[in-house]
């Protein structure tokens, strides 16, 4: 796919994605939403890329939805669409962050400006949250008449806890980056120009030092494991991860590395050496 609302650039094994709409404040559209979700597949078949960092060009983030369209299809006064039912529709970002929630590599949300409505809830579904001192975020659905999208309501409440999900969501109020840190949506804030270097730094560390096969069944196994009934059920995958991975070259690797006092090399690559059960979820799937 040919990439016009996202820029895609693999260094070192880093990938950035870049929202890049500036111009909008990187407002989304369905062709962004299409070429996410394009990126994040293309991202988990390369091998050179270990952790994804996300970020915005200019001065925001990502301003939520480009209402534009939807301002026009308001102006019109057409009729509403037949309700196509509770299966009938899809949120476009809740296809992104339940994609990335499945990612096979770590991801990094860099938040440099202003993000709103999806400029936020995407960021959600992200392993590790760093914040510009110019970062603001807010949930501005009840000011927007509408409901929380892109599966916020599962994943905001297990980030933040119920009472200051609540309190973000109900007030539709923005608020700045030291509110989001007090709050425990953000890991931390930094000054404008050094807030991707930050970033850089964490992938870094997974990229230089990590197993990719360990990273992924790992990231897998808490994000699947926030919504088990029982630790049984985390037990049972634990065993078979340890089981499957005890005498991989990988834990070879691990260990001689350790010994003999150097950076290890690990041969084994996710696009063809993950273990049989994975990915075990999709034994149960949800519709």
């Amino acid at each position: 796919m040919q990439y016009e609302h996202i820029l895609y650039q693999v260094t070192d094994n880093i990938l950035t994605i870049t929202l890049n709409r500036p111009e909008r404040l990187n407002a989304v559209t369905d062709r962004t939403i299409s070429e996410l979700l394009d990126a994040i597949d293309r991202a988990d078949r390369d091998d050179d890329v270990r952790v994804i960092v996300f970020t915005g060009a200019g001065r925001g983030y990502c301003a939520g939805a480009d209402l534009s369209e939807r301002a026009e299809t308001l102006a019109s006064g057409a009729a509403p669409a037949e309700d196509p039912g509770i299966d009938g529709h899809r949120d476009g970002g809740g296809l992104v962050t339940l994609r990335l929630f499945d990612c096979l590599k770590p991801t990094i949300a860099a938040c440099n400006g202003a993000a709103v409505g999806f400029g936020v809830t995407m960021q959600l579904a992200m392993d590790m949250r760093l914040a510009s001192e110019a970062a603001r975020y807010g949930f501005v659905f009840t000011r927007r008449a509408i409901v929380m999208e892109a599966a916020s309501s599962w994943f905001l409440p297990r980030l933040v806890g119920p009472q200051q999900a609540m309190e973000w969501v109900m007030t539709g109020r923005v608020f700045p980056a030291e509110e989001a840190l007090r709050g425990g949506l953000v890991r931390s804030i930094h000054k404008p120009d050094e807030l991707l270097p930050a970033a850089y730094g964490l992938a870094r560390e997974i990229a230089e030092n990590t197993s990719p096969v360990s990273v992924a069944l790992n990231r897998q196994l808490m994000w699947k494991m926030l919504g088990a009934d029982h630790p049984m059920e985390a037990h049972r995958l634990d065993s078979k991860g340890i089981y499957a991975r005890r005498l991989s070259e990988d834990a070879k690797e691990g260990v001689f590395s350790f010994m003999e006092k150097r950076k290890p090399n690990f041969p084994m690559k996710v696009s063809t050496d993950m273990p049989a059960f994975f990915p075990w979820w999709k034994e149960r799937p949800f519709r």
